[in-house]
C-alpha cells in the first residue's frame, strides 16, 4: 500500500477512536486493535502530527501515580473525519471501477 495512502488512513482512525470520547494511548491501541494494528511507535508518531495540526488536543492527568496524556478530537479534527467520509465515497467509485468484471468490450 502506498505510504502516504495508508498514513491518511491511519490519521482518520486515530481520530475517530477518541471522537466520542477523550483517550489515552493504551486505550487507542485497545480499541483499534479489532480492526488494525498499531505499534505503539506508530501511534505516538501519528498522535503528535495530529496535535501539531490542530486535529487534536492534549491534556496530562496523574493517573496511579503516574502522568498520563489524553488527548481529545478538536473542531478540526472533526471536520478531517467529514473530509476522509467524503473522500471515501470516491476511492469506493474508484475502487468498484477497478476490481469491475471484464464485460469482454476490449
Amino acid at each position: 500500500m502506498d505510504i502516504q495512502l495508508k498514513r491518511g488512513l491511519l490519521d482518520v482512525c486515530v481520530l475517530a477512536a477518541i471522537k466520542s470520547e477523550d483517550s489515552y494511548g493504551y486505550k487507542i491501541i485497545k480499541d483499534m486493535k479489532p480492526y488494525i494494528e498499531l505499534s505503539e511507535s506508530t501511534l505516538y508518531t501519528i498522535l503528535k502530527r495530529l496535535e501539531t495540526a490542530n486535529m487534536l488536543t492534549v491534556r496530562t492527568v496523574e493517573h496511579g501515580g503516574r502522568l498520563r496524556k489524553y488527548y481529545r478530537i478538536t473542531a478540526e479534527g472533526l471536520r478531517r473525519l467529514d473530509e476522509f467520509r467524503e473522500e471515501w465515497r470516491e476511492i469506493m467509485s474508484i475502487y468498484r471501477f477497478v476490481t469491475r468484471e471484464d464485460s469482454g468490450n476490449e
